[in-house]
């Protein structure tokens, strides 16, 4: 029962990491990167390292994550402050 749960998580691993980058939403991306670190944090725990899993699951889906979300933030703050000043431009 137990190889058969963690063959399970091994394959939606696969399938995060695939779908991850084949994504061309840059949110989606990251939200499939967090379920790729919290898959990876419980995998950690059937192979019985749970400092490991613990690490995971605060860098990987937590700190990392909300680097991401605020980088992706800001992209979009800088491509709106970019297209309100073409605006300008235009109408000058």
């Amino acid at each position: 029962m137990t190889k058969a749960i963690l063959l399970l998580l091994v394959l939606f691993l696969i399938l995060c990491a695939v779908s991850a980058g084949f994504t061309k939403n840059l949110l989606v991306s990251i939200i499939i990167f967090m379920s790729y670190s919290l898959i990876m944090s419980i995998i950690w725990m059937f192979l019985e390292a749970p400092d490991l899993a613990i690490t995971e699951a605060a860098v990987g889906a937590g700190v990392t994550s909300v680097l991401f979300f605020a980088t992706l933030r800001r992209i979009n703050a800088i491509a709106k402050q970019e297209r309100k000043e073409e605006k300008h431009e235009q109408n000058s």
